[in-house]
C-alpha cells in the first residue's frame, strides 16, 4: 500500500513507455468509437435521430439560412429546428444556434458544400490546425515532437469533439496560438484572440491576463480586430442579425438554466449544482463565487514569480472554470495547458502528486460525461479545478514549493 501511494505521489508509474502505449490504446479506442458512430448513423430507429456529426448539422443549416438570405432565422429556435428537419428528416434532433453573428461566415462557407463533405472539411482542417499548434508549442518548448503529437491525438477530448461535430479544435488552437504568438507578434496574437469572439464565454480571463502581463499591443490588436469583425458581420448579415442575436440570449439563458444538452454534459460549477439538485439561483451563486475565486487566484499567479508556462496554463484552464456553459468537448482547451505543464515539469521537476494530477486531467474528458450521467457526479469540473489548484502551487515561494527532480525513466 505504501508503495502504491509512493508511486502516485512521485508519478513513477507513468513512464514514457506507458504513456506511449496508453496513447496508442486511446487512439485505437477513438477510431473504433468513430467507426461505430458512422455505421450506426445509417440504422437509427429511435423517435429522435442524431445526424452524423450531431451539433455540426445545425451549423451547416445556419449556413444554408445565410445563403438563402435569412441569417436572422438561425437565431429563431423554432425556425432553425424546423429547417434542420427539412434537411435531415422529421425525426432529426434539432439544436439551437447559440453563437454571435461572427460564426455565420464560416457556417455559410461550409454550407456551400454537401453536408458530409462540409463535416469532413470542418473537422479535418480544425484538427490539422490543432496539431499544428501543438507542434509549434512542442518546438518552442523543446518537447519531443512525436510524443507531443501522439499524446495530443490521444487526448480523449479529441474523440468527444469528433463524435459531436464540434469546434473544440478551433477554440484550443486559438487559445494556444494566441499565447505562442504573444512574445514576438503581439498584434497578431491580439487578432487570434479576437477570433475567440465566436465563443465569448471563454474570453473572460484573456483581458485580465493580458493586462497583468502588460501586453498593451496585443490588447490594441484584439480590440481593433474585434471592431473590424463586428463591422464585417453587420455588412455581411445586416444589423438585424445582431438584433436577433440579442433577442435569442433569453433562450440561451433558459438552455443553460434547464440544461438543454443535459447537466451531465455541461462541465461547469453551475451545471454541477444543478446536477446535484440545486436551484438555478444557488447555481448562479456558486458559479459567481467560483468565477471570482478563479479570477483572483489567476491575478495572484500572474503577479507572482511563477514560471510563465504555469501562468499561461492556468489562464487556459481558467477559461473552463469561469463560464456556466462549458461542455466536455470544450475541454480541448486543456491540451495546450497540459503540454506547457509537461514542458515545465520535465525541465524543472514535478511537485508531489503533480504527474498524477496531470494524468487525471488528461483522462477527464473521457469520463466526465458518462460519470455525470451515470451516477450524478460532476467529475469534469472537479478535475479541472484540481488541475487549476495544482498549477497555483507553482506560484508559491521556492521554499514552500519544492518540486521533485524530473522523472524521465
Amino acid at each position: 500500500m505504501l508503495q502504491i501511494l509512493a508511486n502516485v505521489r512521485d508519478g513513477a508509474w507513468l513512464t514514457p513507455e506507458r504513456r506511449r502505449v496508453y496513447s496508442l490504446m486511446l487512439i485505437a479506442a477513438a477510431l473504433l468509437y468513430l467507426g461505430v458512430l458512422i455505421v450506426s448513423a445509417r440504422f437509427q430507429t429511435s423517435p429522435v435521430e442524431l445526424q452524423l456529426g450531431a451539433d455540426f448539422a445545425q451549423v451547416w443549416v445556419a449556413g444554408k439560412e445565410v445563403l438563402e438570405g435569412k441569417p436572422q432565422d438561425a437565431f429563431d429556435i423554432a425556425k432553425h429546428v424546423a429547417r434542420q428537419r427539412e434537411e435531415f428528416g422529421p425525426q432529426a434532433a434539432g439544436f439551437g444556434w447559440l453563437y454571435p453573428p461572427y460564426f455565420l461566415g464560416p457556417a455559410a462557407l461550409l454550407a456551400s458544400l454537401p453536408y458530409y463533405a462540409a463535416l469532413a472539411l470542418w473537422e479535418g482542417t480544425t484538427l490539422a490546425a490543432y496539431l499544428a499548434m501543438i507542434a509549434w508549442l512542442a518546438r518552442a518548448q523543446r518537447l519531443d515532437l512525436g510524443a507531443a503529437l501522439l499524446g495530443s491525438l490521444a487526448f480523449p477530448a479529441v474523440m468527444v469533439n469528433l463524435g459531436n461535430g464540434q469546434n473544440g479544435f478551433l477554440t484550443a488552437t486559438l487559445l494556444g496560438a494566441g499565447f505562442l504568438a504573444l512574445e514576438r507578434r503581439p498584434l497578431a496574437a491580439g487578432l487570434i484572440f479576437a477570433l475567440l469572439a465566436y465563443k465569448p464565454q471563454f474570453a473572460l480571463v484573456l483581458p485580465l491576463a493580458l493586462i497583468l502581463d502588460r501586453r498593451w499591443r496585443a490588447l490594441v490588436g484584439a480590440s481593433a480586430a474585434l471592431a473590424v469583425l463586428t463591422v464585417l458581420s453587420v455588412a455581411a448579415f445586416g444589423l438585424s442579425s445582431w438584433g436577433a442575436f440579442f433577442e435569442s440570449l433569453a433562450v440561451t439563458r433558459v438552455v443553460v438554466e434547464q440544461g438543454g444538452p443535459g447537466f451531465g454534459k455541461i462541465q461547469s460549477a453551475f451545471a454541477a449544482v444543478r446536477l446535484l439538485g440545486g436551484s438555478a439561483s444557488l447555481a448562479y451563486f456558486v458559479q459567481s463565487a467560483v468565477t471570482a475565486a478563479t479570477l483572483g487566484a489567476l491575478a495572484w499567479l500572474w503577479l507572482s514569480k511563477a514560471d510563465r508556462r504555469a501562468k499561461i496554463a492556468a489562464t487556459l484552464v481558467a477559461t473552463q472554470l469561469t463560464t456556466p456553459y462549458c461542455l466536455d468537448y470544450d475541454m480541448m482547451a486543456l491540451a495546450p495547458a497540459l503540454a506547457l505543464l509537461v514542458s515545465q515539469g520535465e525541465e524543472k521537476g514535478y511537485a508531489p502528486f503533480e504527474k498524477t494530477v496531470l494524468a487525471i486531467a488528461f483522462v477527464a474528458p473521457l469520463l466526465a460525461r458518462p460519470v455525470a450521467m451515470g451516477i450524478g457526479l460532476p467529475l469534469g469540473v472537479l478535475c479541472v479545478a484540481l488541475l487549476f489548484c495544482a498549477i497555483l502551487r507553482r506560484g508559491l515561494p521556492t521554499e514552500a514549493f519544492r518540486p521533485q527532480s524530473a522523472l524521465r525513466a
